[in-house]
């Protein structure tokens, strides 16, 4: 499995701020979408991420207020990245070994999305659900083999 089948069911939608943002206005926009990330944007290019973690963590730093700050001083600036093609399995390892929860995808340049630990746990779980469905049909369907009794068996 890729990570291209999981957009494909998740669907497009992006959410994106510039570096340049206020804080208050990205945490506003997480909590109107009720989203956990937003890939910051600047000119076209991904630069940063921005999760509730990084939030808390500054929201903790500034004695309980966002204050004044602006998206760019809280941001993550190297956020781990994966392509369309990149297997599951790989994003896994990871988000796993940077205690990531969003990862965006990109094919090139361009931002196709972003898929969340949640996501790939979810494909997972579904991959093995089926899998599981398939391999109980195939033993319920199992043929039986017919034998003359009155034949002796060697």
């Amino acid at each position: 499995m890729k990570v291209s089948d999981i957009l494909r069911v998740k669907g497009g939608t992006l959410f994106t701020v510039s570096p340049d943002t206020s804080l208050a206005e990205a945490v506003q926009t997480m909590a109107d979408r009720d989203i956990g990330s937003l890939v910051v944007m600047d000119h076209g290019d991904l630069t940063g991420m921005l999760t509730f973690r990084e939030v808390i963590a500054a929201v903790v730093g500034n004695a309980g207020s966002v204050g004044n700050k602006i998206v760019r001083t809280v941001m993550d600036d190297a956020p781990l990245t994966c392509t369309p093609e990149t297997e599951i399995d790989e994003v896994r390892r990871m988000m796993l070994g940077r205690h990531a929860r969003y990862m965006p995808v990109q094919n090139g340049k361009t931002l196709m999305g972003v898929i969340s630990f949640y996501d790939v746990a979810k494909a997972v779980v579904d991959s093995q659900d089926f899998e599981n469905r398939m391999l109980k049909a195939y033993i319920r369907d199992w043929p039986v083999e017919e034998t003359d009794a009155a034949e002796p068996k060697l």
